[in-house]
């Protein structure tokens, strides 16, 4: 997808600028044609010869510099691009997009961008949260720009908190979607669930799971670049998605439930990425539980609805139903058994260690046939999956 693509990075000055090295290596190697545009803090993290080694072209970093203007000016450097990345996109890059502002190169070549844009944030996680930031991105968001990140981690200045860029590898992902150009989900009706669900034991306990919502949430995104009307009800902590997308958040499995059976009534297409709580506490207490003097404790458990054996035998039910099941063992076996018992058009069976993971494999299960995938990143991996579904009688 990135072969012979044109692709501008907006850099930032942060600590994160040494990342963003690798972001353009990294858009090289899948055959993209890169060219850069430093911002004067940037230039003083990294100099603009290491981007110039990298991409074989000039860094640009002034905008009244005439011979650059003369040969690859603002409005020219924007109507080359075919995407824009920034990264790190800071909070005053945020700031000063959202307020229009054009004080440098960067900023005033973005007020004549028509390119699809990718925004990667990185700051300290006190400016993230921050009220002025959380405006700042509620409103590109709500212009249709794209954002991923930031992170979860150990900041450069010692903290832990959000604000770290996200991996190169992760943004490249993202980036994919917004170059999409096939439309041919166009007119289609899609609804995905995806992430964990959250089953409350007492005011503060919960049962859970180590999903992080990254496949379905590519999913959404993919499909959508591919011109599907997209619903994607999200489990907690679920990522960002296409900002097309409708996104509707729940916590419990029959939260997860009840959106599913609305959205996925006439639907062309409903996928079960989430990874649904098996069980639920059969009594919740609303106040904090006390340990007191115990040293042991038998809690009852009941079983969740399985929402995607419900959304199979709904009526108007979508016309391709596809379940996951992620395993630790017997992957093929299991899902096979799955596809029969919950009257599935299509099952895909991962390993439970993708759930985290940048990357994912697994098979493509249908009564039919099994193929493999291979080890891929999950943007990748929901490609296959999209590509796979299409085929589908």
């Amino acid at each position: 997808m990135l072969q012979n693509r044109r692709i501008l990075i907006g850099i930032g000055g942060g600590i994160a600028v040494y990342r963003v090295a690798e972001l353009a290596r990294l858009l090289i190697k899948a055959g993209a044609e890169v060219r850069c545009i430093m911002t004067r803090s940037a230039t003083e993290f990294v100099s603009p010869l290491t981007f110039e080694a990298l991409t074989g072209n000039e860094v640009h970093t002034e905008l009244f510099d005439l011979t650059s203007e003369r040969n690859m000016g603002h409005i020219q450097l924007a109507r080359w691009a075919d995407a824009v990345v920034i990264a790190p996109a800071t909070a005053n890059i945020l700031a000063r997009l959202a307020y229009g502002i054009a004080d440098d190169l960067l900023t005033t070549m973005m007020q004549v961008n028509e390119a699809p844009i990718l925004l990667a944030p990185a700051m300290n996680s006190s400016m993230w949260e921050s009220d002025a930031t959380c405006r700042n991105v509620e409103t590109l968001k709500a212009r249709g720009i794209s954002f991923i990140g930031p992170e979860a981690g150990t900041l450069a200045c010692g903290e832990q908190g959000t604000g770290r860029l996200s991996e190169p590898e992760a943004i490249v992902a993202a980036l994919q979607p917004l170059l999409w150009q096939d439309q041919a989900l166009k007119g289609q009706q899609w609804v995905i669930n995806a992430g964990p669900t959250v089953e409350a034991w007492d005011a503060v306990r919960v049962l859970t799971n180590r999903a992080s919502g990254k496949l379905g949430a590519q999913l959404a995104s993919t499909a959508t670049a591919m011109g599907a009307a997209v619903t994607l009800i999200a489990g907690p902590g679920t990522p960002h998605t296409h900002p097309q997308v409708k996104r509707i958040d729940v916590e419990s499995a029959d939260d997860m439930l009840s959106a599913c059976l609305k959205a996925a009534r006439g639907a062309d297409t409903f996928i079960a990425t989430a990874a649904v709580s098996d069980f639920r506490f059969h009594e919740m207490y609303t106040e904090k539980m006390k340990r007191g003097g115990t040293t042991s404790m038998h809690v009852e458990l009941i079983a969740n609805p399985d929402i995607v054996a419900h959304i199979a035998k709904m009526e108007k039910r979508p016309s391709h139903v596809i379940a996951f099941a992620a395993e630790s063992s017997n992957h093929i076996a299991y899902a096979k058994s799955k596809l029969s018992q919950k009257n599935v058009d299509a099952i895909v069976a991962n390993d439970v260690n993708n759930m985290g993971s940048h990357n994912a494999s697994g098979w493509w299960i249908t009564p039919q046939s099994e193929t493999t995938i291979d080890t891929v990143s999950k943007q990748a991996f929901a490609e296959q999956i999209i590509q796979h579904i299409t085929e589908l009688k």
